[in-house]
């Protein structure tokens, strides 16, 4: 009750602000199963886009108001490290009431040094970030340093920083060192590409014309309605497919944007007539080159 009836007065507050600077803002609010579960992930990731390329700010937060303890997130930390995979992004800074992380609590240890960079963490490094939490919100250190890891393993860099340090927001996403970063371990669609080589298996096959072929295997292109002459099997959106080339070889393997019978619906249309065909659309493309890897 008290986080429906809170929620509404945090926007309010969000608006204001950022309507001195002439920006709109937007709300998100997610639950473990949002992010778990690959359709809603998608929908979420859509919204997410969207808001972007309409220069609105999203304000990202859990959904307290339905989460149980089943599919609770639990802490900002956690969420932010979802939130930037589901968004790619290329930073994730997480802001504290702390430089960044030390060689010791710095509040018993007098010795305590910041640690720029951090390219490994291991058992020592989680021992020194600790369980304490600051009291301005759930979490410490320590979750902290979880949702790097998690980030930094899907290819999104991440700095901690003091919340108070002056432009830390711009200077950090300038690479000026401040506070602690992690380098990213993979280039993002290099990791995305790998889980779709190696996760689940194709839901059906799309064949596509040599037009289509050649822009897939040469021209570092998406694949479009256009170019797609006929839909094997029955799968959701979000499924992983086969691309077959016109002698049935198995061209790649990537993410359809659509199911197997709105496909069929589309298939060898123009994208701008797809929404006239399905009476909605989830973008121009059948499988982005992002969500695709070449066999």
């Amino acid at each position: 009750m008290l986080a429906a009836v809170g929620q509404t007065r945090l926007m309010q507050m969000w608006e204001r602000f950022f309507a001195i600077y002439g920006l709109f803002v937007g709300q998100l609010l997610l639950t473990r199963a949002d992010v778990e579960n690959r359709r809603r992930f998608l929908n979420a990731r859509d919204a997410l886009h969207t808001l972007l390329a309409h220069r609105v700010v999203p304000i990202i937060n859990e959904n307290d108001a339905v989460a149980t303890e089943e599919i609770r997130l639990g802490d900002n930390d956690t969420l932010s490290a979802l939130i930037a995979i589901l968004a790619e992004a290329d930073l994730l800074l997480l802001l504290t009431d702390q430089p960044g992380l030390f060689t010791a609590d710095p509040q018993t240890d007098p010795a305590a040094t910041l640690i720029p960079e951090v390219r490994h963490i291991d058992a020592a490094l989680r021992s020194v970030a600790g369980d304490s939490a600051s009291g301005l919100g759930v979490g410490g250190m320590s979750t902290k340093l979880r949702a790097a890891d998690v980030a930094r393993r899907a290819g999104t860099e991440v700095v901690i920083a003091a919340g108070r340090l002056p432009e830390v927001i711009a200077r950090a996403a300038a690479g000026e060192a401040v506070g602690t970063r992690f380098p990213a371990l993979e280039h993002p669609v290099e990791s995305r590409k790998r889980w779709i080589l190696a996760g689940p298996r194709p839901a059906g096959a799309l064949l596509v014309d040599g037009g289509a072929a050649e822009a897939l295997a040469r021209g570092g292109k998406s694949l479009l309605p256009a170019g797609l002459r006929g839909v094997e099997g029955a799968f959701g959106r979000g499924d992983t497919v086969l691309i077959l080339d016109p002698a049935r070889q198995e061209l790649a393997r990537g993410i359809s944007r659509y199911d197997s019978d709105d496909l069929r619906r589309i298939a060898g249309c123009r994208s701008s007539e797809i929404i006239d065909r399905l009476g909605y659309a989830y973008g121009a493309v059948v499988v982005h080159r992002n969500d695709l890897i070449l066999l």
